[in-house]
């Protein structure tokens, strides 16, 4: 059993719904860390997992494509994209509050990562089956080769910030309520750009079209999400880029429907294949045509199960099942020799009466009997 299993509902975790925007969800969290720090209740092991627990709670759900997929997938999904992040993610989006508050002594935070990159991929249900690679071109912000990141013009440098001594942040109150705050002048960079380079406007990157060729693999269902490690933006000087996210979306089929890794396709037949059996063409998603065998006394809505000829596993190991519905086609031209036999074949049924039909038979006189004898009664009355 998954580990995921036993862990809380998140919105449950923050104490908000489902539909908490992001505002709410910061003053759930911060709340909540105020109250479970592990600074505040010293050696209270409870409330430093609940002080994890919270955490772990809104680095998910503040992250728009984790939320997503937890809404869909629950714990698993988050896991299948590398589960939350670190916890000094979360410390930054308070601008360093709980290091402030709590004495804590941390310093500026260091190069920021890249922003992740959210790409829709459109696939057939084909390409889906056999695995495909496409072609994408992705805008993005990439390091400008002019300065190499720096935001200043070659042959320069940045230059300590004099507002917050190059810390990158300022504090800001007095006692117990003092607040760190990212720098204004600086940005929270530390160093400011006295002669900016000409090509990125000090901002260290620029914009660009990335091409890149997408490896679809074997089995991918709708709205699963492959990540591709550094194709997202570019980070701060010395952090490590962002990465891409591709979230498949499939085209319904004309032919075949998926459920999971089962496909389901309807075939029509005949009467005579419907009460004789015998052999019947299917096709399949590999472009190839399989035999499957109609039992004789075949009735509407009757199912074939052709084991390992569904979709692939995305991960590898046995195929799904490709599940064939039996369609009884009543004929709407028949020939003259076609209407003679089956209005023999009528004639027989009338005279040889099968059990389904005497059974069938045996309720309908049930039921107009019992009608009778209520009338009979409530005439009496």
């Amino acid at each position: 059993m998954s580990m995921a299993s036993t862990k809380r509902c998140y919105y449950e975790v923050l104490e908000v719904t489902r539909e908490a925007d992001e505002e709410t969800l910061k003053k759930a969290y911060r709340r909540l860390a105020m109250k479970w720090h592990p600074d505040r209740n010293p050696g209270d092991s409870e409330a430093e997992i609940k002080f994890k627990e919270a955490t772990e709670a809104f680095q998910v759900l503040s992250d728009p494509q984790k939320r997503q997929r937890y809404d869909r997938y629950g714990h698993a999904g988050v896991e299948e994209m590398g589960g939350p992040g670190s916890p000094e993610s979360v410390m930054d989006i308070f601008g360093d509050l709980f290091g402030d508050i709590f004495g804590g002594n941390r310093r500026r935070r260091g190069p920021q990562a890249g922003r992740d990159l959210q790409l829709g991929l459109e696939l057939s249900l084909v390409e889906a089956y056999q695995g495909v690679k496409k072609d994408v071109r992705i805008p993005r912000e990439e390091v400008c080769n002019t300065c190499g990141g720096s935001g200043a013009k070659k042959g320069s440098q940045p230059t300590p910030c004099k507002r917050c001594n190059g810390q990158g942040v300022v504090i800001q109150g007095q006692g117990f309520f003092r607040i760190q705050q990212t720098c204004s002048a600086c940005r929270g960079r530390g160093q400011v750009i006295s002669d900016p380079c000409p090509t990125c406007r000090a901002s260290g990157r620029v914009q660009r079209e990335r091409e890149l060729t997408i490896n679809i693999p074997p089995g991918v269902d709708d709205g699963m999400s492959i990540r591709i490690s550094g194709e997202g933006e570019a980070g701060d000087p010395g952090a490590q880029p962002g990465d891409l996210y591709v979230v498949v979306r499939v085209r319904p089929d004309r032919l075949f429907a998926r459920h999971n890794q089962e496909l389901h396709c309807e075939v029509p037949i005949t009467f005579s294949q419907a009460a004789l059996g015998g052999s019947v063409e299917v096709p399949t998603l590999a472009g190839t045509y399989i035999n499957i065998q109609v039992p004789r006394g075949t009735q509407m809505g009757d199912e074939v199960r052709v084991p390992g000829k569904g979709m692939p596993h995305v991960r590898g190991g046995r195929a799904g099942d490709l599940v064939v519905h039996l369609r009884v086609i009543t004929p709407r031209n028949l020939t003259k020799r076609q209407e003679e036999l089956l209005r023999e074949l009528g004639e027989l049924d009338g005279k040889h009466v099968s059990p389904e039909r005497k059974g069938f038979l045996d309720r309908v006189r049930e039921f107009f009997s019992s009608v009778t004898t209520d009338e009979v009664t409530d005439n009496k009355k």
